[in-house]
């Protein structure tokens, strides 16, 4: 008798946990990030933010969207204030206004979600993966960078569909600012790039 009220509870349960991933989220990420303590290195970049990126809503399936254009708006300009310390943030390539400066265009390439009724772990995850744009101000091409970001609740456990994905890409998005920060000008061709200005800049 009590083996059997065992089974009925983890049956229902189970029931429970695949329902709530199967149904539907509409998430609107609208967490606010902090102002990054960094000490920006002396280059001036353009940052291009397009309506597309500033409006973005991801749909990794179906049953799911999130709105993370502003979220992401948001961090990746205090992320990119921790890199350049002259720095403009635009809508459009006609828009720039420094000359001998870096122009960068960041895009959103995919959104990916696991959820558990996916994997059949008691986890959420959240998968961006971002593209960097990377131009001169005269217009020759620098780089095109991968920048994948990844986050996951630690546990999901009474934490609704809809919430648990938020946490999941809030994690992503900080997970995109420490990259772009700590991996940066270790971009080869970013690297490249500033030792040709220093020479430059030391000939004149």
């Amino acid at each position: 008798m009590q083996t059997t009220k065992i089974s009925l509870i983890a049956t229902l349960f189970a029931l429970l946990v695949i329902t709530g991933c199967s149904s539907s989220a509409q998430v609107q990420v609208e967490r606010k990030f902090p102002t990054v303590v960094s000490k920006p290195k002396a280059v001036s970049a353009s940052i291009i933010f397009n309506d597309e990126f500033k409006a973005y809503v991801a749909t990794p399936n179906k049953n799911t969207s999130i709105d993370i254009g502003s979220a992401q708006t948001i961090l990746l300009s205090n992320a990119f204030k921790g890199l350049f310390d002259n720095i403009e943030f635009i809508s459009s390539e006609d828009q720039v206004s420094f000359e001998n400066a870096l122009v960068i265009t960041p895009s959103v390439q995919e959104v990916q979600v696991s959820t558990p009724s996916d994997t059949y772990l008691n986890v959420y995850e959240v998968w961006i993966k971002y593209s960097l744009d990377i131009q001169t101000s005269k217009g020759d091409q620098i780089d095109n960078w991968f920048m994948p970001a990844y986050g996951k609740t630690p546990d999901s456990f009474m934490l609704s569909k809809t919430n648990a994905i938020e946490e999941a890409a809030v994690i992503a998005l900080r997970d995109a600012g420490a990259k772009l920060l700590l991996d940066f000008y270790r971009i080869p061709s970013i690297y490249n790039w500033l030792i040709r200005e220093r020479r430059r800049g030391d000939e004149q």
